[in-house]
């Protein structure tokens, strides 16, 4: 799954948002807890950390994240195991006063029942994706005082401009 923020903010405010895990429970809606579980080198390549999610539909995911790459400030990528396996990215592109974030999830589930109803509820779960990662992008965004101005999601029919956002929720959220 492939999602895509345009943030009004240079790239070093989104990287330092994004390097910093344990603080996105404070502006990421359904980020639960994000724990250290092991620090890494003085980069912090090889850092482990224990991630809890909800989402729009009724269960939590728990996942341990080894951080396997980072490139200040274009690059962060990990490899998790737990009720997802798989990989994740962070690609962070400077477009002068914007910062164009992509982040590519290639995952599996851990958990049986989910595993049992992929084919039929694999749309439902991309939706459920879209939707965390959506929040994501306006949670930063209104962490750090800024315009998401435009959101992709994993879906097709899942592309929004947000031009003149203040990447702060609606009234009803």
């Amino acid at each position: 799954m492939v999602t895509q923020w345009h943030l009004e903010a240079p790239i070093e405010r989104i990287w330092e948002a994004l390097v910093a895990p344990e603080e996105w429970p404070r502006w990421w809606r359904y980020v639960e807890a994000v724990v250290e579980l092991e620090k890494g080198d003085a980069q912090g390549i090889g850092a482990l950390r224990r991630y809890t999610w909800s989402s729009r539909l009724p269960y939590r995911l728990s996942f341990e994240m080894r951080t396997t790459a980072l490139a200040r400030p274009t690059c962060i990528e990990g490899v998790a195991t737990g009720d997802l396996t798989g990989t994740g990215c962070w690609q962070l592109r400077d477009l002068g006063k914007t910062t164009r974030v992509q982040y590519t999830w290639t995952v599996t589930t851990g958990k049986g029942w989910m595993n049992l109803l992929a084919p039929i509820l694999a749309p439902v779960f991309a939706w459920n994706h879209d939707q965390v990662m959506r929040e994501g992008g306006r949670g930063v965004a209104q962490h750090l005082g800024v315009a998401l101005l435009a959101f992709q999601g994993s879906g097709a029919r899942d592309q929004v401009s947000a031009a003149g956002s203040s990447g702060r929720p609606s009234p009803g959220r």
